[in-house]
């Protein structure tokens, strides 16, 4: 199963919180070009990732992301 952004609704969430790429990979401890991949749904992320950036974006997994099988 991959797990893959939700584009749109991931930046907004990511702009309304105040932050930038760069800001969110610092907070998240992944890197800014893993962001950026993230939200083009060019790379997909493992279920704890995902949470991670739920839980720093204040959004449920199934909004900011939708699963592929």
């Amino acid at each position: 199963m991959r797990i893959v952004a939700r584009s749109d609704v991931f930046i907004r969430a990511r702009i309304i919180k105040g932050y930038s790429q760069r800001e969110l990979a610092k907070h998240s401890g992944l890197s800014h070009s893993f962001i950026s991949l993230l939200e083009r749904s060019v790379k997909p992320v493992g279920p704890g990732t995902a949470r991670k950036l739920s839980d720093l974006l204040g959004k449920e997994m199934e909004e900011l992301f939708h699963f592929e099988r």
